[in-house]
């Protein structure tokens, strides 16, 4: 093939199911990254930290008695 030929295109069955599967990931991955409801990452850091800290401090105070 010479590049003054042009490709062929290749036929798949179910191809327009792929994308449309491919798209819906991929709105997922939007919705899931810029809905409002999304917490900032230190936020999401603040929070388990403090959970941490109130597991370790629940956990000192039944040793304690």
């Amino acid at each position: 093939m010479t590049t003054a030929q042009p490709a062929q295109p290749v036929t798949v069955a179910g191809s327009a199911t792929v994308r449309a599967s491919a798209l819906a990931a991929w709105q997922l991955v939007e919705d899931a990254r810029y809905r409002p409801e999304r917490r900032a990452r230190a936020d999401r850091m603040r929070l388990l930290a403090q959970r941490a800290v109130a597991a370790r401090r629940a956990e000192r105070e039944e040793l304690a008695g």
